[in-house]
C-alpha cells in the first residue's frame, strides 16, 4: 500500500478527556490522555476511514501459503524436552499399580484421582519445559494443521465477489488442494505446530471416568479428545472442582536458596515485525524479582533479512554479550518464528502462543512493546491472590509509558490505572460486532483488584488453566477487532471472572513511528466477513437466521461452555444483542457499586462468582445527562 496516510494517535485508556473516572473512588482528575493506541488510516483501495487497534499485524492474501512448513521455525535451547518423553517411566508404572488396586466398576473418587496426579507430580513440576524442536516432523509433541490461509483460500483475482456459500464451502475444507495425505506437510497448505499441553495423568483420569461410567467411547469419535480439558470440566460442561484447578501449575525452588517454592509464570508474546520485542523479553527477566520462575514464549513474525529477530537480545548476540538476562535465562525462552507473509492477524498468532504453554502455574499475555516495573512478578501474583478467586483473570488495556514509569529505573511514577467497562457495537452488516472502546483511567481507592465485565488482549494474567480451557480460536483468520469479546465471553461461560489490577505492572509504548502495521497487504475479499460470522455465531451474537454459512470446525474446542449462560452476561451488563445496542454509562457502575453487588456471590471455595445468585440488570440511569463515559 503506497501513498500518504492519515494516522490518528489515541490511547485506549483515558483520563480527563471526555470519560468520567469510574465510581470506585478513583481520582476525578486522572492524568491526561496517552499519545497513541487506536489508529485510523485511509485506505486508497477501499476509501473511507476504518478504526483499528494499534497492534502491528499483517493481513495478506491466502495465496501465499506455498512455503508454510519451511517458514516456521522454533529456536530452542539444548535443554529442550518433549512432554511425552518426560512423563513416562516410574510415573506410569505407579499409575498402573494405583489403578490395579481400585475396584474396576466403581467411579474414581477425588482422592484416587489426586493420587494418580500425585504419581506424576515431580514430572508436572519440571521447569522449564520447552515444546522441543520438530526435526523433519519427528517430534510426537507436534502435529500438522491446515493453515488458516488455506482454509479460506479463494480465487482472489476474480472480478465477482465470492459468495457466502462459496466461502462457507471453502472453510469447510471442500476446496483444499491435495487433501490431507502428507503428514509431513510438504504440500504447502499445512503447518507443523506444537500440540496443546496434554500430559498423561489427565488423559488417564478422563479415560477412566468415561470407561467406569459406561460411556460409549465410539460416540465421542468426532469430539476432541484432549485429556486435560476433559478432566477440567469436560470442555466447560461443568465448573472445575477446586482439586482439579489446584492440580494445574508447576512450582520451582527460589533462586535465593531459602527453600521457598515459587509459582511459575508463562508469558505469551505475539510479535509482528516489532523491533522492541527483544527489549520486552529482556525486561520481563531483568525487572522480575524471581526470573527463575518465568518462561517466555514468543511468536515472532518477521521478514528475514529485513527485521531483527526477537531471539537476538537488545544489546547483541549472547556470544558477544552474555550478561544479558535473555542470555542467562535462555533455557526459559521459546521463539516460534514465522515468516511475516504468512501472518493472518493477531488471533492466529496468539493461538500459536497458547500452544506453547507447558503447565506453568500462571499464564500471562502481553504485547511485544511494553516496559515492566521492578518486581512486577511479585506484585501481580500478590494482587491475583488478593482476589481470593481461582477463576480470576487480571486484564486491562495498558497505560502509556509517558508519565507512568521511569524507563531507566523501572519505578512506577503514577498510581493511575485503567478499568474495563466501555464497549459498543461497531461495523455494518455481517461485520458488525461488539468491541471495547477507550477505557477510563484513574487512581483507585479500592485496595484490591476491581471486578469488571471485560477481558483485554493487551494484558492478561490468570491461572494456567485459563489458557488451557479458553485457547485462542485456530480458525479466525483476518479477524482483528472482536478477539477480545470472543475470549471474554468464552471465558465467562466457563466460569472465569475479570478484574483490573490495582497497580499496573507494565506499560505500553504508544505513538511509535516506522513500525510495520497489519494493513501492509490486502486479503481476499469476503474472508474477514466469514471469519467474523464464525466469531459472532460462536458467542451467540450473530443475528443472521441463516446459520449454515460459518465454519463449525472445532466448535466445541473453541466454543462456549455451559457453566454460565451468555444471556446472563448480556442482561447483567446492559448489552442488547437483538438491537445491537448497549446501555451507556456502564463505567459508573463498574467499581465500588459492582464490587458491592457481585462479590458477595463469590463461591466460598474460591471457584468464581455464582451468577445464579446475580439478579442485577444494568440500566442506564443517566440518559439525560451529558454523555461523558460512553
Amino acid at each position: 500500500m503506497g501513498g500518504s496516510e492519515r494516522v490518528r494517535k489515541r490511547s485506549p485508556v483515558s483520563g480527563s478527556n471526555g470519560f468520567a473516572a469510574a465510581d470506585d473512588g478513583s481520582s476525578s482528575a486522572p492524568p491526561s490522555r496517552a499519545t497513541n493506541g487506536n489508529v485510523r488510516r485511509r485506505r486508497r483501495k477501499q476509501g473511507g476511514v476504518r478504526p483499528k487497534k494499534s497492534w502491528s499485524w499483517l493481513l495478506i492474501p491466502g495465496t501465499v501459503v506455498g512455503f508454510l512448513i519451511v517458514a516456521c521455525v522454533v529456536r530452542l535451547s539444548a535443554q529442550s524436552r518433549f512432554d511425552d518423553q518426560l512423563l513416562m517411566g516410574d510415573s506410569s508404572t505407579n499409575v498402573r499399580r494405583i489403578l490395579s488396586d481400585m475396584p474396576d466398576d466403581a467411579p474414581l473418587t477425588e482422592e484416587q484421582e489426586q493420587e494418580i496426579i500425585g504419581a506424576y507430580r515431580s514430572d508436572l513440576d519440571r521447569f522449564p519445559v520447552s515444546v522441543g524442536a520438530d526435526d523433519h516432523g519427528s517430534n510426537p509433541g507436534w502435529e500438522t494443521i491446515v493453515h488458516p490461509s488455506a482454509e479460506v483460500e479463494t480465487n482472489a483475482g476474480r472480478k465477482k465477489k465470492t459468495t457466502a456459500a462459496e466461502l462457507a464451502g471453502l472453510l469447510a475444507g471442500k476446496a483444499l488442494r491435495g487433501g490431507f495425505a502428507k503428514a509431513d506437510g510438504d504440500d504447502g497448505d499445512y503447518m507443523r505446530v506444537p500440540k496443546f499441553w496434554d500430559p498423561p495423568p489427565y488423559r488417564t483420569i478422563a479415560d477412566e471416568r468415561e470407561r467406569r461410567s459406561g460411556a460409549d467411547a465410539s460416540a465421542a469419535d468426532d469430539l476432541p479428545r484432549d485429556g486435560v480439558r476433559r478432566y477440567l470440566g469436560d470442555f466447560g460442561s461443568r465448573l472445575m472442582t477446586p482439586a482439579e484447578a489446584k492440580s494445574i501449575g508447576s512450582r520451582v525452588p527460589s533462586g535465593k536458596g531459602d527453600g521457598e517454592m515459587l509459582e511459575t509464570i508463562f508469558v505469551a508474546i505475539a510479535s509482528y515485525r516489532d523491533w522492541q520485542c527483544s527489549s520486552t523479553v529482556e525486561g520481563a527477566f531483568s525487572r522480575a524479582s524471581h526470573p527463575e520462575r518465568i518462561r517466555v514464549a514468543v511468536v515472532d513474525q518477521i521478514r528475514r533479512g529485513e527485521d531483527k529477530p526477537c531471539s537476538v537480545p537488545p544489546d547483541g548476540p549472547c556470544e558477544q554479550f552474555p550478561d544479558q538476562h535473555s542470555c542467562k535465562f535462555r533455557s526459559q525462552i521459546d521463539y516460534f518464528t514465522v515468516d511475516a507473509d504468512l501472518s493472518v492477524g493477531p488471533v492466529f498468532a496468539r493461538h500459536l502462543g497458547h500452544r506453547l504453554y507447558r503447565g506453568e502455574y500462571f499464564a500471562m499475555q502481553s504485547d511485544a512493546h511494553v516496559a515492566f516495573v521492578v518486581g512486577w512478578d511479585d506484585e501481580i501474583i500478590e494482587q491475583w491472590h488478593s482476589a481470593k478467586n481461582d477463576m480470576a483473570v487480571l486484564s486491562n488495556y495498558l497505560s502509556n509509558i509517558e508519565d507512568h514509569i521511569d524507563l531507566k529505573t523501572g519505578e512506577r511514577i503514577s498510581k493511575a490505572r485503567p478499568i474495563m467497562c466501555q464497549s459498543g457495537f461497531e461495523g455494518f452488516g455481517a461485520q458488525k460486532h461488539l468491541r471495547h472502546g477507550q477505557q477510563p483511567e484513574g487512581i483507585p481507592h479500592i485496595r484490591e483488584p476491581t471486578l469488571d465485565p471485560f477481558w483485554a488482549a493487551g494484558f492478561s494474567f490468570g491461572r494456567g488453566h485459563f489458557v488451557v480451557n479458553v485457547p485462542y480460536d485456530q480458525h479466525l483468520p483476518w479477524v482483528f477487532q472482536g478477539e477480545e469479546i470472543s475470549i471474554g465471553l468464552r471465558g465467562f461461560s466457563y466460569g472465569y471472572d475479570y478484574y483490573s489490577a490495582e497497580r499496573s505492572v507494565c506499560y505500553h509504548f504508544y505513538g511509535r513511528e516506522g513500525v510495520p502495521l497489519f494493513w501492509e497487504n490486502d486479503h481476499p475479499r469476503g474472508t474477514d466477513t466469514l471469519a467474523m460470522r464464525r466469531l459472532n455465531s460462536i458467542i451467540r451474537m450473530n443475528l443472521d437466521d441463516d446459520d449454515v454459512n460459518w465454519l463449525r470446525t472445532d466448535e466445541l474446542k473453541y466454543g462456549i461452555g455451559k457453566v454460565r449462560n451468555l444471556q446472563t452476561f448480556f442482561d447483567a451488563f446492559g448489552i442488547h444483542v437483538e438491537d445491537q445496542e448497549v446501555e451507556a454509562h456502564l463505567c459508573r457502575f463498574v467499581g465500588k457499586p459492582m464490587q458491592k453487588e457481585f462479590l458477595p456471590s463469590l463461591r466460598s471455595n474460591g471457584m468464581g462468582i455464582d451468577y445464579n445468585n446475580i439478579t442485577y440488570r444494568f440500566v442506564d440511569k443517566w440518559k439525560n445527562e451529558e454523555d461523558d463515559d460512553g
